[in-house]
């Protein structure tokens, strides 16, 4: 179910049903939540006739039809269309995920878009994602060290190396952290799956030499501790990454430096 952030004082109605194309041999139904700040209406689901002969088999395709053919004032993110930016996350049929990587073909019955859940919305699938980069930021993700630098590079082995899989595949789309019911009553104070996942990569790079300033900083009853083992992030993660054991192995690590 969509947990969406409504404008204060605002419900969602019926919006407008555009005709089905004309010509068009084979359509599909797609119900796009569209809100608009600038015009003091409430949020509102449009529905749109997509001629599936006459775009992609993608639901970033049916919407980018939508947007050059129907109504040029659709809004939303997207940029590489490989699944590799993270630009275009949404929700599609009750999932966070990313459109550019959706088929059509794996949704029944109509297809319903909304932006990420639990995030203001700045205008229709275009979530506010201020305080998840900011987030990002905290756990400054780039490497930290203290020796003299090296003339060449910073080595490492190959079994070091491996460690990092799993976790530096990460794109940032936030399909996890929107995700957690967690992260929706705590989104100011819990870090989040992605930025966790994030600070466990650097925590775990063998080049990296500032381990106890990083672990210091997650030293808080909710920056790291408000993950529930939910599993909502494991299994929304479009690149199938697992941040919820990498929060338990951070949590492992506090335990560790303990002892």
């Amino acid at each position: 179910m969509v947990q969406l952030t409504l404008p204060k004082n605002s419900k969602i109605t019926k919006g407008k049903s555009w005709p089905k194309p004309e010509g068009a041999k084979k359509t599909r139904e797609f119900r796009v939540y569209r809100w608009n700040p600038d015009d003091g209406q409430n949020p509102r689901i449009d529905t749109f006739e997509v001629d599936v002969e006459d775009c992609g088999p993608m639901v970033l395709d049916a919407l980018l039809w939508i947007k050059n053919t129907v109504d040029p004032t659709l809004t939303l993110r997207r940029s590489c269309r490989e699944g590799v930016c993270g630009s275009c996350a949404m929700n599609i049929d009750g999932m966070n995920t990313l459109a550019c990587t959706k088929g059509m073909d794996e949704i029944e019955g109509p297809v319903k878009v909304y932006p990420l859940p639990h995030m203001a919305v700045v205008k229709d699938l275009v979530p506010d994602l201020t305080m998840f980069y900011a987030q990002q930021a905290f756990i400054e993700p780039w490497l930290q060290t203290k020796t003299p630098e090296p003339e060449r590079e910073w080595r490492q082995s190959h079994e070091d190396r491996e460690k990092l899989d799993g976790l530096y595949e990460c794109i940032l789309c936030a399909c996890c952290s929107t995700a957690c019911p967690s992260y929706w009553w705590n989104s100011e104070r819990y870090l989040g799956p992605a930025a966790l996942l994030q600070a466990r990569r650097w925590l775990v790079d063998s080049r990296d030499e500032a381990t106890d300033e990083r672990l210091d900083k997650l030293e808080d009853p909710f920056r790291l501790y408000r993950c529930h083992t939910i599993m909502n992030c494991a299994q929304t993660c479009p690149k199938g990454l697992n941040p919820a054991k990498a929060i338990a192995e951070i949590k492992e690590m506090m335990v560790a430096r303990r002892t």
